[in-house]
């Protein structure tokens, strides 16, 4: 139980987040810059019951940092919290790409008049009705989220990543 800074009652610290939560969950993984260290780290996350749904890696000369994306968030946590890898964890936006000609410019241009920075995107190994999806760290998630609704996108939560129906 943690006290607020307000001096009020006590909450506990567990979050509430169910399947259907309207934001994605990132996790950022520190590795040294090594041979077989990517495999290692993939060797003790994936397997039947945890699935990477997308990866991106920002890679310098001594370390990389590892932005993964599960079809399951609490169980690649809990791995992730018994291998002894560093790691983060962030709110992103997955969205489903609408059909046409320039699917990612409709959202971005949704996002960009709402004044909505996108930080960092990449897609998601997933796929609904042959309709593929992106994951974007934007810098407000709850406004990004509403914009992206209001402008007719089908916004992706965590259920729909653990039961996407066209496995990569």
């Amino acid at each position: 139980m943690a006290k607020n800074y307000e001096g009020g009652e006590e909450t506990g610290t567990e979050t509430m987040r169910g399947r259907d939560w309207p934001c994605l969950r990132q996790f950022c993984v520190f590795l040294e810059n090594r041979v077989g260290r990517l495999n290692d780290l993939m060797r003790q996350l994936e397997s039947i019951d945890t699935r990477v749904m997308a990866m991106s890696i920002f890679d310098s000369v001594d370390f990389a940092m590892v932005r993964l994306m599960f079809n399951d968030a609490d169980r690649a946590r809990e791995k992730l919290e018994l291998s002894g890898f560093l790691f983060s964890e962030s709110d992103v936006v997955g969205v489903e790409l609408p059909e046409g000609d320039k699917p990612i410019h409709e959202v971005c241009a949704a996002l960009v008049k709402a004044e909505v920075n996108i930080h960092h995107a990449y897609p998601l190994l997933y796929r609904r009705q042959g309709r593929g999806a992106i994951a974007m760290f934007v810098d407000d998630v709850d406004q990004a989220i509403q914009i992206l609704k209001e402008a007719g996108h089908r916004v992706i939560t965590e259920n729909d990543l653990h039961d996407d129906d066209e496995h990569f």
